[in-house]
């Protein structure tokens, strides 16, 4: 789309000058695109493409552009020290900036040598706040649901093209980026697996469930699930408790970051479609500002729930309800609220006739209206919450 600017762009110029800058989510998101529209001068390699391996083993770029940009470089073994080795003994001129497909944040996770040298960012498809500028709320919420927010599909908006390209999509990401970074055989399974995990969006799924569908082991569905989030083809959102050792034996919910990926009626695809604009805007106050966000959703033992709830700093500050049509405030804020009495209440709903406040804060809003002007950016005081 002439003339748009990605919502992170000016955050990653500005880190450029200081640091290696890592930039990793969904194949197709618009990673390369937007590391091209940083700077006209630059130097591009792929490591998919065999010539572009030979520049990278023998370091054969162009330094005298302004920015390098490495695509796909987590498939080059014992990476983070090949960048670290060139950051140590060349410093950040010309700027670096790697873009990956898979979750090139673990590294954060391993004590890795690359510490302190790098920012990371984590791109996300297209959403109601990001196209607020550029395309009616509306026909953007449409196109979500149909064509997904992935920029081709989206910006195309036509859902026999988004069919074709979601075929080819799959296909690309479990034959050849699975294959280059996991040792599995039986991607058969994996796409059956991704087909089980499309009708079930929203509800929560357990491991052995889904092991005794598949007739495979629950440790090996397991692995493949965590395969398939490290490759950002899905996210997992578990259910808060303040004692964590407890929330992570609670079944978690899976959704899909190509929003029109999901089955099922209208109520799943809705729901994806907020749970993907919640964790998009909380991946961009954690990778812009430092804020720590977590996203979760709220169950009782008596099975009362609210369907995300968002955490801040460690805190819970906003509970959120997703409804198609429902103006009646959910009974449940009220079973919750006594742990998180200064969290806001919002119920999210589609088809809404009119807006509504209450006394007591909660709101009812229309998705569509809500989505653009999204912001979790507030802190708050609760109690102790164990589920």
């Amino acid at each position: 789309m002439a003339g748009m600017e990605r919502i992170l762009a000016q955050a990653i110029k500005k880190d450029l000058k200081h640091k290696i800058v890592l930039l990793s989510g969904p194949r197709q998101s618009g990673k390369t695109t937007l590391s091209k529209m940083i700077t006209t001068s630059y130097d591009y390699l792929n490591y998919d493409y065999a010539e572009h391996q030979h520049l990278l083993r023998e370091k054969s770029w162009d330094r005298a552009k302004e920015l390098i940009i490495f695509d796909e470089l987590h498939k080059m073994r014992n990476w983070k020290s090949w960048i670290k080795g060139i950051y140590d003994v060349e410093g950040n001129a010309p700027s670096l900036l790697i873009t990956g497909s898979a979750r090139l944040e673990t590294i954060k996770k391993t004590g890795d040598s690359l510490a302190g040298r790098f920012f990371h960012y984590r791109l996300h498809p297209f959403d109601l706040k990001e196209m607020k500028n550029f395309i009616d709320p509306e026909d953007a919420y449409n196109r979500l649901k149909t064509v997904g927010g992935f920029p081709e599909p989206f910006l195309e908006n036509d859902p026999r093209f988004y069919q074709r390209w979601k075929r080819s999509h799959l296909d690309i990401m479990l034959r050849q980026d699975l294959v280059d970074l996991e040792s599995v055989r039986d991607i058969k399974s994996i796409e059956i697996l991704i087909e089980l995990l499309r009708d079930r969006v929203g509800s929560t799924v357990t491991f052995a469930n889904l092991a005794s569908d598949l007739q495979r082991d629950p440790k090996t569905v397991k692995h493949w699930l965590s395969i398939l989030e490290n490759m950002y083809i899905i996210f997992s959102v578990t259910p808060y408790s303040k004692k964590i050792s407890r929330s992570l034996h609670k079944a978690p919910k899976y959704y899909f970051y190509d929003t029109a990926q999901v089955s099922g009626d209208n109520g799943p695809k809705i729901e994806n479609i907020v749970a993907c604009a919640l964790l998009k805007e909380l991946h961009s106050l954690e990778d812009t500002k430092g804020i720590d966000g977590k996203l979760y959703y709220l169950r009782n033992k008596d099975g009362k729930e609210i369907d995300f709830a968002v955490a801040v700093n460690g805190r819970i500050n906003v509970m959120i309800e997703v409804k198609k049509s429902d103006d009646t405030l959910s009974r449940h804020f009220s079973t919750f609220e006594k742990y998180f009495p200064d969290a806001k209440k919002i119920q999210l709903v589609e088809q809404l006739p009119r807006e509504k406040t209450y006394p007591g804060g909660a709101e009812i809003r229309q998705i569509v209206k809500w989505l653009p002007d999204i912001d979790l950016d507030y802190e708050v005081e609760q109690k102790d919450f164990i589920s």
